[in-house]
Formats: structure tokens, sequence, C-alpha cells
């Protein structure tokens, strides 16, 4: 692939930007927290925080999943990495390092659930929605421009699902239910922990420090996640419930509340990159049911 040039930088930052803005008014825990990393002098500003990495879920179908929307970060000159199986959720994922010739840029970590692997019906449901995708969305775009690809991943490639599709698939896949509802909003970004100053700068402390601020952590697997070498460490809040009107199928439209994005913090030591299949397979159910109704 050829070396991205200023149009396509341009664009990175547009679209990371634009992800970012969307994703601060539609998660509440995001400006709490930089709030109170501001007033502890933890930083200035909220451009003192370095990304760790930013997710996206989506479907394994053809024309959509992880091999459409990572046209969008190759062409960015983002790098892709490792592999990674969750056979009990279903589903598969990458990461992808950032390019070097900009300074600060997030790692991207993009997972799809393997539609295949659903039930027929659940299969049939999803399909319903997405069947008038037959050709990739992503090769229609005008990479070069930022605002396109922001308007993209923020405009619904499919309807609202009725209320009881919605909670079929969500009783056979959460994650499956959150991409129907959600498509490609932003999942998380993440605050890099090593980097903030003494007393906060492991996941423990800073842990402490958010629960101090009435921040709800995520507990599947405890607290904490620690890859197997001990030098991945992360934790991540639960997602706040967004309340959205669905369509019923007698005719009706009523209101309901469905889980959201979340944050999520990542220590890493001796400069240990990529991921951990344990970890990531918890940090999935911080949009889960469990965790939301603890």
């Amino acid at each position: 692939m050829t070396k991205p040039n200023k149009h396509y930088h341009s664009a990175l930052k547009i679209m990371l930007s634009g992800l970012m803005t969307r994703y601060k008014e539609r998660v509440s825990d995001v400006d709490t927290i930089i709030n109170a990393m501001i007033q502890h002098n933890l930083i200035n500003n909220e451009h003192d925080i370095i990304n760790d990495h930013i997710a996206f879920r989506t479907f394994g179908l053809p024309h959509l999943g992880i091999q459409s929307l990572e046209k969008i970060m190759l062409t960015y000159g983002y790098t892709k990495k490792d592999c990674y199986h969750f056979k009990t959720k279903k589903l598969t994922a990458y990461w992808y390092a950032p390019p070097k010739d900009i300074a600060n840029l997030p790692r991207l970590f993009i997972s799809q659930c393997e539609i295949k692997q659903l039930s027929k019906k659940a299969q049939n449901i999803i399909k319903h929605y997405t069947k008038h995708i037959t050709k990739d969305p992503v090769n229609n775009l005008n990479l070069e421009n930022g605002n396109e690809i922001d308007d993209f991943l923020h405009t619904p490639l499919w309807k609202t699902p009725t209320w009881e599709d919605y909670q079929y698939i969500l009783n056979e896949s959460e994650y499956a239910a959150w991409v129907l509802y959600n498509r490609y909003y932003l999942n998380h970004f993440t605050i890099t922990i090593q980097a903030l100053k003494k007393g906060y700068n492991t996941i423990e402390l800073f842990n402490n420090f958010l629960e101090s601020i009435d921040i709800k952590l995520n507990t599947a697997g405890g607290k904490i996640k620690r890859s197997k070498d001990k030098k991945l460490i992360q934790s991540s809040t639960v997602a706040k419930t967004i309340t959205t009107k669905f369509p019923h199928q007698d005719g009706s439209e009523h209101y309901h509340d469905i889980a959201g994005s979340y944050v999520e913090f990542a220590e890493r030591i001796n400069n240990r990159d990529g991921f951990e299949v344990g970890n990531a397979d918890k940090i999935f159910e911080s949009t889960f049911t469990s965790e939301i109704n603890k």
C-alpha cells in the first residue's frame, strides 16, 4: 500500500474528532471522568489524554464486517496486526497499529459477530435488516473527505429493529443486539493510564479514583483484567443506558433503555503492545445486561 497522502492525514484527524465529539455527547461518563481529572490536576484539558485505542463492533456479513470497515483505516496508514477469536461469544477481532508519521494516534480494535454461528432464527432476523446492503458501502466513500467518513459512521445502514427482534437477538448474543441498534457508533475509547502522574498511573490506583467519583466499573472477571504476561492491565466502565424509541410488531412505538457505549482504561508495562483475548473477552461485557443491572 502506498504511503497515505496529506489529504488522508487530514481526513483521519477530522474523522477521529467527529467520533469523539458524538461519543462524548452519548456517554456522560466521559465528561465526568475528564472533568474530575482536570480538577485533580491529572491533566490540563482533554487533549492531554493519550488515547490507547478505539473500538468498533460490526457484523460478519458479506459487504459488512471487518473486511469492509478496515478499508478506511488501512487507507489512512493503519497496519493490520493480530487476529483474536472469542469462541463462546462467537466473535473475531483484529487490532491495527497507527501510522507512525502522526503523533499520538490511537490503536484500533475492530471486532465482528460471526453471524453464521448464530441460530437460524437470529441469522434471519439480522439478514432481514441488512439484506438491502448488496455492495460494500465503504467503496462508495471519498476517503479523502473526513466529514463524509464521520457522517457515514454515524448514519444508520439499516432501519431500527422492532423491540421484539431486538429482544430475541439480545437473548442469544448481547454483542449482536448492540450492533443491531448502534451500528458503527464508537464502542469505546481508552485512557492510557501509565502516562498519568504518580498516584494515578496504575489501573488499581485509577480504579480507586474512578470509584471515588461514583463511576461504575465492569466487574466481569474482576474489576482488573490482566494479560497472561501481566504487562497489559485493563478496566472499563459499565455502559450507560440510552433511552430510544423502538417500533413494536403491533404497530405501536415505545421507549426502552438499552446499552450504549463505555470508557476503557489501559496500563501497558514496558511498551507492551497488542491485546489479550482473556482481557477483551470480559471487557466486551461492559455493554451486557448482567453488568448494567448489577
